[in-house]
Parts: C-alpha cells; structure tokens; sequence
C-alpha cells in the first residue's frame, strides 16, 4: 500500500451506485403534489450530488417554504421506494473489496441523510467494507454541505494528517468539499460529472471508471 494514502473517503450517489430512478421518480412525486409536471425527466440528473433543499430551489425557483415542501413530499416516496431503486456502479463492490483487502480505511462522504445511507449499503452488503458512513443530517438546517460532511468524517475518524486522505467522487461538489478540507480527489466519469467539470474545479485526478481509480490509488505517491 502507497505510505501516502490510508484514509479514503467516497462518495455514494454516482459513484458507488446509480441512484437516478429512485431519485427522479421521487422529486416527480414532489413536484406533482405541488401541481408541477416535469416534462423531461432526464433533466432532473442535477440532483444527484448537491444537497436536496438547495437544488429544489435553483432547479424550481422555490422560496424556502416550498422548497422545504417539496423535501417533505420527496421524502414520503423516496423513504418507501425510492432508495430501493438504484444499481451499484460498474465495479465498485470489487474497487471497495480491493482496497480494503490492502490495507485503506474506508469511509463514505454522502450528501445523502445519512439514514439513507446505511440502509443503501446494508441492502447491498457494502457496509462491511467501511470504518464509519457519514452523510447528511434530515434537516436542511444541519450538516448538508459536502464540506462539512467531509469535515465531519475526518473528525470522527481523528485524522490529523490531511496528506493520508483521498476523497472519491462523481460531481464538482466532491472536489470542492475536498479542497475545502485540504485533501485530494479522485474524480470518476462512471457517475453525473463531466472532464470539462473535474478541470474547471481542478480535481487531482480523474478516472475514466472504477478499474482506472484503483490504478490510480495504486500508483497515488507516484503522481503527486
């Protein structure tokens, strides 16, 4: 194992699944309660990654009370259904059991509640891969920006040198969260970002999919 990198942190909406039906099916349920047909579904890929109250607001142009509705309605489907339904990213069961077989801490950094979270990998027997699953507080108010979930997850597992951690992602929000926190990213493509979007928020490195991050995990020393 690189001496450099112990600690990894990943990201759960694209990257290590594809959330997109439950996710969408659940904010059409939203938005129709509120008397709002989404014509194009395949719009709605910008929620997955950013926090679920703001992007209620940009995508909608919701004030705060509906976009605090709109958080409610979703939750009465996603909570039932809609975690259910998503599919694990090519190659991310054998990248966790790779890594964790050589020696890396694991642990997730999700904007999803964190509720959810656990309850997404226990449904896929991925929890056994992880030291400890942080993620997003249910009220808009807490711990919902990626920053501070990082932040979080680096509290809990105490650790002090920053130069150890590498955060795994798919969105721009990823890379930022990771700056923020003063640690290295490892963009994926396998998920809802884009090159054009890991350049302009200049993350570390950027992996076609999950066979070519654990290349690059391998081999991190090498190309700081």
């Amino acid at each position: 194992m690189p001496q450099n990198i112990k600690y990894i942190l990943f990201d759960l909406d694209g990257t290590i699944t594809d959330p997109f039906e439950g996710i969408s099916k659940s904010i059409i349920y939203a938005a129709e309660s509120m008397g709002i047909k989404v014509n194009d579904p395949g719009s709605l890929k910008c929620f997955i990654g950013p926090p679920l109250f703001s992007q209620f607001k940009d995508f909608f142009g919701f004030d705060d009370g509906q976009a605090e509705n709109a958080v409610k309605e979703y939750r009465k489907r996603y909570s039932e259904i809609g975690w259910k339904e998503c599919t694990l990213t090519n190659g991310a069961e054998k990248l966790l059991s790779e890594l964790k077989e050589k020696g890396y801490v694991l642990a997730l950094a999700t904007s999803k509640p964190e509720v959810f979270a656990v309850k997404i990998l226990d449904c896929f027997d991925l929890s056994k891969y992880f030291a400890f699953v942080g993620g997003a507080q249910l009220e808009h108010t807490g711990r919902n920006e990626k920053a501070d979930i990082i932040a979080y997850v680096l509290e809990k597992l105490g650790i002090k040198d920053k130069s150890t951690v590498l955060m795994v992602g798919d969105r721009y929000h990823d890379i930022e969260g990771a700056r923020a926190n003063g640690i290295r990213s490892l963009a994926v493509l396998c998920g809802y970002g884009s090159v054009e979007e890991f350049k302009e928020h200049r993350a570390d490195f950027i992996a076609e999919n999950m066979e070519e991050a654990g290349k690059i995990i391998a081999g991190c020393d090498n190309l700081v």
